[in-house]
């Protein structure tokens, strides 16, 4: 409630003008003269606009000296307060006030969402691909005309400030986040990040970006689960089209959890109906689970087995990775969706 007053606190303090100017008039004329409260109030609002219809009643010697201090103290405080308010409106300061009380709004609701601390070229294909999976998204950017240029057109939220400072990355509700990514330019920005984040949560998972190979293990040392080097993926990427053309033409084609094409859906040992837990691969390729192929699998101890034998079990703190078509891996999450909920 307080944050919504401060938002809007001029115009409040612009109409208690008007209002206060009012009240003294009403309450003056109702003393001085004896009238009735609509009276007053009525020769009080056409005293404080200046705009001079006929009095309602012949005034007194103190009346008319009451009127007089009246115009002089209401005059120039109405014509300021309409004043403000017209350019508060007209100005644009109005939408960009109204636009930071909704941003607070739905900040304030946010939960489970991606902080993204850059809107460059990388931090901006992470959001467009995020927001493609219908994942809550918070941007962090510290420039004013990037938010203006992006902030209309998006779905996701842009919260001004310098993501190296340790109020902002706090104000970005990084306690009910489910993982930050830091995309800034500089590598000691993105480490002064990784830092401030981790103390901040000790368990949330963090990606970093890294312009060069010195940066890598300095942002795993400070709390990285993950580093990335664009360049780097992107250079490897290139040379390996030219070397297996197919080969990376099928794995273009290849995308997780819900965009059109091939897809693949990670599900762990937890998310598993009973059923299916402690099974061999070959039982749960017996079953056919909608269609779907199981292609990997991630081990207790974190290693990851590529086209797993078909006696691998399943058991706790593992992951199956499975690969599908669009329609086949919604079936499969529907699936176990219900299985779930059962």
């Amino acid at each position: 409630m307080w944050k919504d007053f401060q938002l809007f606190g001029r115009v409040f303090y612009f109409i208690s003008l008007i209002l206060i100017g009012l009240g003294i008039g009403t309450v003056g004329y109702m003393k001085i003269e004896g009238w009735n409260f609509l009276d007053s109030l009525y020769m009080s609002v056409i005293t404080t606009t200046t705009v001079g219809f006929t009095e309602v009643n012949q005034l007194s010697e103190y009346g008319r000296v009451f009127t007089m201090f009246l115009i002089f103290f209401s005059f120039g405080t109405f014509a300021f307060a309409l004043t403000s308010i017209t350019r508060f409106i007209v100005g644009g300061e109005y939408k960009k006030t109204l636009i930071e009380y909704r941003f607070n709004k739905r900040l304030n609701i946010m939960e489970n969402h991606v902080i993204i601390c850059g809107y460059g070229r990388v931090g901006k294909q992470v959001a467009e691909d995020l927001n493609l999976q219908k994942i809550p998204i918070l941007v962090i950017e510290n420039k004013q005309e990037i938010i203006e240029k992006s902030i209309i057109s998006k779905t996701f939220l842009f919260l001004t400030g310098d993501a190296t400072q340790d109020e902002t990355i706090e104000s970005s509700f990084i306690n009910k986040a489910r993982a930050i990514i830091t995309c800034l330019p500089k590598d000691s920005d993105n480490l002064y990040v990784v830092l401030a984040a981790r103390e901040l949560r000790k368990d949330i998972p963090i990606i970093a970006r890294a312009s060069n190979q010195h940066a890598v293990s300095k942002l795993k040392l400070g709390g990285a689960n993950h580093v990335i080097m664009p360049d780097v993926i992107g250079g490897a990427h290139m040379a390996s089209i030219i070397t297996s053309p197919d080969v990376m033409e099928f794995m273009d084609n290849i995308k997780a959890q819900g965009i059109e094409g091939v897809n693949i859906e990670s599900i762990s040992f937890n998310e598993l109906p009973s059923e299916f837990q402690n099974k061999s691969i070959k039982e749960l390729e017996s079953k056919k689970l909608t269609g779907v192929t199981i292609i990997g699998y991630k081990s207790p101890d974190g290693s990851y087995i590529i086209n797993p034998d078909w006696e691998t079990i399943v058991v706790k703190n593992s992951k199956l990775f499975v690969l599908g078509n669009q329609q086949q891996i919604k079936a499969f999450n529907e699936m176990f969706l219900h299985k779930q909920k059962v």
